[in-house]
């Protein structure tokens, strides 16, 4: 039943009683503080406001009620577990600006994340400190122009491949660098030629992601980071995809100098929401003093401080030490999976994501063939030329048939790309459901396609007009 629910103003009968469970609600407030003026705000009790909520919550599409099949942006299951730990008294009631001597535990949990981080990555230092993983990109450049200008260099370019994440040239930018995109070779990876056509004595770094956007393996990394060393250029590795990795490969040997990981997409910590979110930045030695101010360090004694005497550091990135909730919940996953559980999540995902493919590939062409790893992207090229059937109707058919959709036309490389994600945590049965929706959809009319969704609340937007022309507050 499609039920449109109403705005609390449109439910405001303006006779909502000022009783909770009998008490008063503007008992021990001091008369001072008590306005004047009522404000124009929707007059409910607690039960209208709480069913108005538990109903618009029903309408979400989420990792916990969907399949969410999201590529590159790796929505998982969160395990209880680790909420469990995060809602641990000692967590919840630690404040960042008790003493050091009161927060011990903490910060270990900060050192031992970061530890781990190290580990997994062959980084020899990590900071926690970035809030989210786009800013955790944003530092990591810092740090590069940081590194070159102590040399006496003033370098303004960065290439970018055009498999990276859609946030790396937009992090670049922001940094003040100028972006110069690298086309990728027919076999979707680094193009070693168009590598060498782009390098100069003005480049700063080089930005790839492995596993790329595609759902492939750079496997020319470590030739093209010889290559930009060589040209005297660093090269950053956008770990995002490092479910795919653990355990099996290490960016530090791929050839990289600094990364970032995304503790939502590798994790299994919550995403989406606005926040909180979770980044982090692993480096060489060369690289550690320009990390972010202060780290987390550890004495001879085993006590731990925050280390403010870093002389070259790129400062702080957010007021304290990242978002600590967040930090537990990632901890919480390594050391219940340990490092072999690690490397088996990897595994999965990559078996999940290639018996995923292989169904799909029955429906439609993938836009590279082959094996792929975490994900792959699939073309809707020929279905619009031959029915007209868009990778957006595909998507929006789906919603239908009770799925969340997959990321549509990105990468930017390919036409009508749908790029599909099912990580380790979904089983057999899920999958294969889900290909079977995904055949129903594609061999639907396509007029009536064209209208889907046609069983949610709001069917297809203008998003044009929607972005133009916002209508984000009530009027009576």
């Amino acid at each position: 039943m499609i039920h449109e629910e109403p705005l609390l103003f449109e439910l405001s009968h303006g006779q909502a009683e000022d009783y909770v469970g009998g008490v008063p609600a503007e008992q021990g407030i001091p008369a001072e503080f008590i306005r004047g003026e009522v404000p124009p705000l929707p007059e409910l009790s607690e039960l209208d406001v709480v069913r108005h909520f538990n109903r618009l919550s029903k309408k979400n599409a989420g990792v916990d009620t969907h399949f969410y099949p999201l590529g590159s942006c790796t929505m998982k299951y969160n395990p209880r577990f680790n909420e469990d730990m995060a809602a641990l008294p000692e967590v919840v009631q630690a404040h960042p600006l008790w003493d050091e001597s009161m927060t011990q535990g903490c910060m270990e949990i900060v050192w031992e994340t970061a530890r781990w981080l190290a580990e997994i990555s062959g980084f020899a230092r990590v900071s926690l400190q970035p809030a989210a993983g786009a800013q955790s990109e944003l530092g990591a450049l810092m740090m590069v122009r940081g590194w070159h200008e102590s040399r006496g260099r003033k370098r303004g370019k960065v290439l970018v491949t055009d498999t990276s994440h859609g946030t790396n040239p937009a992090s670049a930018a922001l940094c003040g660098f100028t972006v110069e995109t690298v086309a990728s070779g027919p076999d979707g990876c680094i193009d070693l030629k168009n590598l060498q056509a782009a390098l100069s004595d003005d480049v700063a770094a080089l930005m790839v992601t492995n596993p790329n956007t595609l759902g492939l393996f750079e496997g020319r990394m470590q030739e093209a980071a010889q290559m930009v060393h060589e040209a005297g250029g660093l090269v950053y590795l956008d770990g995002a995809n490092m479910n795919a990795l653990m355990g099996m490969a290490r960016p530090s040997s791929l050839g990289a100098d600094l990364m970032h990981f995304n503790l939502h997409k590798t994790f299994s910590t919550p995403h989406g929401g606005g926040g909180p979110g979770a980044g982090a930045i692993a480096c060489t030695a060369d690289l550690e003093p320009f990390l972010p101010a202060p780290l987390v360090a550890r004495d001879a004694f085993g006590h731990f401080h925050f280390d403010h005497n870093r002389p070259k550091s790129i400062g702080k990135l957010t007021a304290f030490h990242g978002n600590f909730g967040v930090i537990v919940r990632a901890l919480s996953y390594m050391v219940r999976c340990g490092g072999g559980g690690l490397r088996e999540v990897s595994e999965t995902a990559v078996i999940n994501a290639n018996f995923l493919r292989n169904l799909l590939e029955k429906i439609l062409p993938t836009a590279y063939s082959g094996a792929c790893l975490h994900e792959f992207v699939l073309t809707a090229k020929s279905l619009k030329q031959s029915k007209g059937i868009t990778a957006l109707d595909i998507a929006k058919g789906l919603l239908d048939k009770g799925y969340y959709a997959p990321t549509i036309y990105f990468p930017l490389i390919v036409e009508e790309a749908l790029m599909v994600e099912p990580t380790e945590t979904e089983s057999r049965g899920t999958m294969e459901a889900f290909a079977k929706a995904f055949a129903e959809v594609c061999a639907m009319d396509p007029e009536a396609l064209h209208s889907a969704p046609n069983t949610m609340p709001v069917g297809r937007l203008d998003e044009v007009k929607a972005a133009r022309d916002m209508n984000l507050r009530w009027k009576a």
